[in-house]
């Protein structure tokens, strides 16, 4: 199968987002194809038919892949791994630790599928994307979205866990808004921002919501009780980059998640769940950050740590197993 050449910032340059402060402001996606479980949509839920094209670094595709996980869904939708590390083509199809030539298409670039579904496409190629197989075409990279269809439509063949039950949802909505625009977007304003008062704001906003959820989840096990759910799963993915990247490099270092007891050890706790921690490859994510920032990074050297321990007991009690409560 065809790959990309290697990584290569002499010929092809860096990869830019507009507008150029960073990854807290990139549009949203173009193709915003919805999976129904009655093909109502135009899209509809069949094993299969469905390929996933991810980066194990960008907290926005792990989302979908931990949802993918949850839900028991391996081997209803497929799912291929881009190389970590951009260079002016964007995301690329190569061998390697945890990353390999795409098996669907042999594209070599994720470009060629914006391409193959709009010709002459000169918009944002981000990850997660949603490929159908028989129309040849993407039917989302809508991250917001994807994750809730995951969550919903495949549940003929899937492990029975509602992550967004009905009679939460307005909770969920308003806490996700809150957590997604404080935190998952708000740690990179804190590395992003191009003035002094823009960081003060942005890493007091950011630390403000994690005290808040200190203090919620003293008294809860999950964001929502025992019941695990779409919120978590937006949470956690910042978290786990946190103390790897976020303080250090994105200079949101206020706090380490290990100085919150409740924070860390629910970290933990969904670490431990083999849908989060199976999926969190702190190499990749790494390797992502310090090579494809230069702005933030100028040597692109990728620090051997901190290494936190998501391993260590939690003390939260029995693992969750998605499907059964508790184990």
């Amino acid at each position: 199968m065809p790959v990309a050449s290697p990584v290569d910032f002499a010929t092809y340059g860096d990869y830019t987002v507009t507008p150029p402060t960073g990854p807290a402001n990139s549009p949203p996606g173009r193709f915003r194809g919805r999976l129904t479980a009655d093909g109502s949509s135009g899209w509809p839920a069949e094993p299969g038919r469905y390929h996933l094209y991810v980066s194990l670094a960008c907290p926005w595709a792990h989302r979908s892949i931990i949802v993918r996980a949850l839900k028991g869904l391996e081997d209803v939708i497929s799912m291929s791994v881009l190389d970590p590390v951009r260079d002016g083509r964007g995301w690329a199809f190569r061998d390697g630790p945890g990353h390999t030539a795409d098996p669907v298409n042999d594209f070599a670039v994720l470009r060629d599928a914006y391409d193959a579904t709009e010709p002459g496409y000169d918009g944002h190629v981000s990850v997660p994307v949603l490929w159908d197989r028989e129309t040849g075409t993407i039917v989302t990279n809508n991250y917001p979205d994807l994750t809730l269809d995951l969550g919903s439509a495949f549940d003929k063949w899937a492990v029975p866990l509602d992550l967004y039950p009905e009679p939460l949802r307005p909770d969920i909505d308003a806490l996700n808004d809150r957590i997604y625009t404080t935190v998952n977007k708000g740690v990179y304003r804190c590395g992003f921002v191009r003035s002094q008062g823009a960081y003060d704001r942005a890493v007091t906003s950011v630390f403000a919501t994690l005290d808040e959820l200190e203090e919620r989840l003293a008294t809860r096990r999950f964001l929502f009780g025992d019941q695990l759910t779409e919120a978590d799963v937006r949470l956690y993915v910042t978290l786990a980059r946190f103390d790897a990247v976020y303080a250090p490099h994105l200079r949101v270092n206020l706090r380490r998640l290990a100085d919150y007891p409740v924070l860390w050890a629910y970290a933990r706790d969904l670490y431990e769940i083999p849908a989060f921690g199976g999926t969190t490859d702190l190499d990749h994510i790494r390797r992502h950050y310090y090579r494809t920032q230069p702005g933030l990074n100028p040597s692109r050297i990728v620090p051997a740590g901190p290494l936190p321990d998501f391993t260590a007991p939690h003390g939260r009690g029995p693992r969750f197993v998605p499907g059964g409560g508790v184990r």
